[in-house]
């Protein structure tokens, strides 16, 4: 009997949480492929580099496709692709740094999911975990648009969630604090990511960590002014 061995697509290997996962998932038995815009280098031996820029659709659907011409299937996606804090005041920023904020980290996003859900569809099953932050959530003065960019992934994700999960396509949120990647716990990230990928019934948000969980029950219960 043959047996089908999982595949993973990882945006945005070289980073910190991108390479703990793609390592993560490999480890676990997962055939990895993580992306980059440079493409091959960075392979660290357990998962294999392929060049792909979230921000062009050509680019996308090339690497999609190269991967299910080498593997047949996509049972994971994860979206880890995206831009971090660039602090500023709201007014001072440009509708160009706007774009391309949203570019990356929202429609980016969406060009991935797109390009992989007919392949899910076809196997009748698939994970899309979308790497977003705590900040999504309670008020960031000077950091508006990300904040917002964000948020679009945590109402996406979720009304996708609801449109996939009757074809055993199931959509999960990892919500990151930004000091994760400099604090030398990408592997807690990682750990969470795998999770979602293997459980029978993921969760549809995943907050890695106390903090970004004492956030969540401070915005759900504290008074607005608090």
């Amino acid at each position: 009997m043959k047996i089908e061995i999982p595949v993973a697509l990882v945006t945005d290997a070289p980073s910190s949480i991108g390479q703990a996962t793609a390592q993560r998932l490999a480890k676990a038995g997962y055939k990895v492929y993580g992306t980059s815009r440079r493409g091959g280098q960075e392979g660290r031996g357990s998962f294999e580099m392929l060049r792909l820029d979230v921000t062009n659709d050509e680019s996308v659907e090339a690497a999609v496709t190269a991967v299910l011409r080498l593997r047949g299937r996509i049972d994971v996606l994860v979206n880890n692709a995206g831009f971090g804090v660039a602090p500023g005041g709201t007014e001072e920023s440009s509708i160009e740094q706007a774009r391309a904020i949203f570019d990356t980290s929202f429609f980016g996003l969406i060009r991935m999911t797109r390009a992989v859900l007919p392949q899910m569809r076809r196997q009748g099953s698939g994970r899309i975990i979308n790497i977003s932050s705590v900040l999504g959530f309670p008020p960031m003065p000077f950091a508006a648009l990300y904040a917002a960019s964000n948020r679009a992934v945590e109402g996406y994700s979720e009304s996708l969630d609801h449109e996939l999960r009757t074809k055993s396509i199931r959509v999960s949120v990892i919500r990151i604090k930004e000091a994760t990647a400099t604090a030398g716990q990408p592997g807690v990230v990682a750990k969470v990511v795998l999770e979602a990928a293997v459980v029978a019934q993921p969760k549809l948000q995943y907050m890695p960590g106390g903090l970004a969980n004492r956030l969540r029950l401070l915005r759900r219960f504290s008074p607005t002014g608090l």
